[in-house]
């Protein structure tokens, strides 16, 4: 096993271990949540949203090593960055988890989140760890119907 694939996987039992920001933060004013069917993973996604900037991030429920990671991951990342910049996230990562090796050059742009770039050689798996996101960009459109990995 590769350094860099031993590492990886560090980060996602770690973040799996001890998810960061897993609770509902003070003063959420947006929130989805997502579920995956396949495998029954189930999150809620929960943003607190300023002047169009979010400004706090967390998110609760259960599901694999792969999701609860992602989840953790995501919730660091988007904390200070606008809506637009939020839904931009979102695309740049489901392009990583979903597109072929040679069209994700953006995974370098990703920083922790390139972990997460093995998970397209596995379908199934990139529902795992694109399942939080979904859910975020539901919360930052202000969607209130639960998001679906199906």
């Amino acid at each position: 096993m590769s350094e860099l694939t031993e590492l990886y996987q560090e980060v996602i039992l770690d973040h799996n271990k001890r998810p960061r920001n897993y609770q509902v933060p003070s003063g959420a004013n947006r929130h989805a949540e997502g579920f995956n069917p396949l495998c029954g993973d189930r999150f809620t996604v929960y943003l607190r949203v300023e002047d169009g900037v979010i400004q706090d991030a967390g998110f609760q429920g259960a599901g694999c090593a792969i999701s609860k990671a992602s989840a953790s991951l995501m919730t660091d990342i988007v904390k200070g960055r606008t809506l637009e910049e939020a839904r931009a996230l979102f695309d740049r990562f489901h392009d990583m988890v979903t597109a072929p090796m040679e069209a994700t050059a953006d995974a370098d742009l990703l920083g922790k989140l390139a972990v997460f770039a093995g998970v397209r050689e596995f379908p199934v798996r990139v529902k795992c760890a694109s399942l939080a996101w979904h859910a975020m960009r539901a919360a930052v459109q202000s969607a209130s119907d639960p998001v679906s990995t199906e």
